[in-house]
C-alpha cells in the first residue's frame, strides 16, 4: 500500500525535510501540496512530481477530493488545530508538526476528532524513530546505568529575524519550538511523567526578541526524585545535546536533536567508556514510513495525539511558572508506550531536494 499524503504549508522544514524524505521510503507519495505561494507551489510539485496543487482557499477542496489519504500538516502552531480538524473530519489521518497546538483544549478537539472519524492523529516526533535516540532508551531500559537520576540538556540556534517561530500570536519562542524536544526526550527516558516544574527566561535588547524571550531554562522534578533540568535558546550557537546520570554510570547523546547530523551516543561506567556513531539517517523518512506503516496495518502511532497533548500540558505549566515564579504541579496520564526499536526506521538521506 502506498499512503497518499498532502504536505500543507511549503515552507522550509517542507522544503529541506519533508518533501524529500518522503519519496524515501517506499510506502509514501506525496500527491497533494497546499500553499499560499503559486510559484512556490508550481516549483515544488514539478521538481517531485505532485499531481495536484491547492491554496489555502482551496483546502476544503483538496479534502473533498480522492487525491490523499493523509496531510503533513506544516503551518504556525497557531493554525494546527484548525487544519488536523477539519482533514480528520473529512476522513483523512493527519500528522502534525510539535507543539500539537497552542492549548490544551485545542489538543483534546483535535484528538476527538480523529476518534470520531476513525483516523489516526500523530505527533511529529522524528526522533522516536531514530536509531540514536531508541539505543539510549535501550541502554537505560537494560539497566546499562543503574537508576537514571538526573537529565540535563541545552538546545541553541541563532534564530534568523524572519522566522514566524518568533511572533507571539504564533505561540512562538524557544520553549515551544526546541524545548519541546527536551521535554519529550525526558519523559521516556525517565518513562515517567513530571509532577512539578520550575522555569525562568530572559530579556534581551536584541530586536529578533521584541515578542518571545531569548531564552528559557526550566526544572521538572519526577516520581521517585528524579530530577531534569534544560536550557534552550533562539540567541546562543548550535548546540543539541543531552546527558543522564545514572546510579551506575552515564549516557551522552551528541547531536540529538537535529535531523542533518549523526547521532553520538557515549556510555560511561567507571573508566570504560563506549561510543557509538549512528550513520545518518533520513528522520523525515523514518518519521513519514513508520506512519504509513501503522495506516496500512490498521495500528495507531506509538505518538498519537495524547503524546502531543501531553508535552503541550507541560509547556504552559512551564510558561506559567515563568510568568508567576512560582512552581507549578501537574497530573497527567502515565504512558503505556514508549519508542522502541520496532519503530525504528532506517533511509539514506538524499541530496536530492529544492529550495525555493
Amino acid at each position: 500500500m502506498t499512503v497518499r499524503y498532502g504536505v500543507v504549508g511549503a515552507g522550509w522544514i517542507s522544503q529541506i525535510a519533508f518533501l524529500p524524505g518522503v519519496d524515501l521510503t517506499g510506502n509514501s507519495k506525496t500527491t497533494a501540496l497546499v500553499s499560499g505561494n503559486r510559484e512556490t507551489s508550481r516549483r515544488l510539485a514539478e521538481f517531485y512530481d505532485i499531481e495536484h496543487t491547492f491554496t489555502y482557499d482551496q483546502y476544503e477542496e483538496m479534502l473533498a477530493a480522492d487525491v490523499v489519504d493523509a496531510v503533513y500538516i506544516a503551518l504556525p502552531n497557531s493554525m494546527h488545530a484548525d487544519y488536523a480538524i477539519r482533514a480528520a473530519k473529512a476522513g483523512k489521518h493527519v500528522i502534525v508538526e510539535k507543539p500539537l497546538a497552542i492549548s490544551a483544549a485545542e489538543c483534546q478537539a483535535m484528538i476527538e476528532a480523529a476518534e470520531a472519524a476513525g483516523v489516526y492523529l500523530m505527533t511529529a516526533y522524528r526522533l522516536h524513530n531514530e536509531p540514536g535516540t531508541v539505543h539510549a532508551l535501550e541502554l537505560i531500559r537494560s539497566g546499562a546505568i543503574g537508576d537514571p537520576r538526573v537529565f540535563s540538556s541545552v538546545f541553541s540556534f541563532q534564530a534568523g529575524a524572519d522566522n514566524h517561530r518568533l511572533k507571539a500570536s504564533h505561540w512562538g519562542g524557544p520553549l515551544q519550538d526546541i524545548g519541546i524536544y527536551c521535554v519529550n526526550a525526558v519523559r521516556h527516558i525517565f518513562a515517567d511523567e513530571p509532577v512539578e516544574v520550575t522555569a525562568v527566561r530572559n530579556h534581551t535588547d536584541d530586536p529578533r526578541f521584541s515578542e518571545v524571550e531569548e531564552t528559557f531554562a526550566a526544572t521538572m522534578m519526577f516520581p521517585k526524585g528524579r530530577v531534569a533540568q534544560f536550557v534552550t535558546s533562539f540567541g546562543a550557537e548550535q548546540l543539541d545535546m543531552y546527558r543522564i546520570a545514572g546510579t551506575e554510570g552515564e549516557i551522552a547523546v551528541e547531536r540529538a536533536y537535529d535531523f542533518q547530523s549523526p547521532t553520538i551516543v557515549r556510555l560511561t561506567r567507571g573508566a570504560e567508556v563506549i561510543e557509538h556513531v549512528f550513520e545518518q539517517t533520513d528522520q523525515f523518512a523514518g518519521q513519514v514510513g513508520y506512519f504509513s506503516d501503522c495506516i496500512a496495518a490498521g495500528a495507531a502511532p506509538e505518538a498519537c495525539g495524547e503524546e502531543g497533548l501531553a508535552d503541550v500540558e507541560i509547556l504552559l505549566a512551564m510558561e506559567e511558572a515563568a510568568k508567576t515564579g512560582t512552581a507549578q504541579k501537574i497530573e497527567l496520564d502515565q504512558r503505556t508506550r514508549h519508542p522502541d526499536a520496532t519503530m525504528v526506521r532506517r533511509f539514506a538521506p538524499t541530496g536530492r531536494r529544492l529550495m525555493v
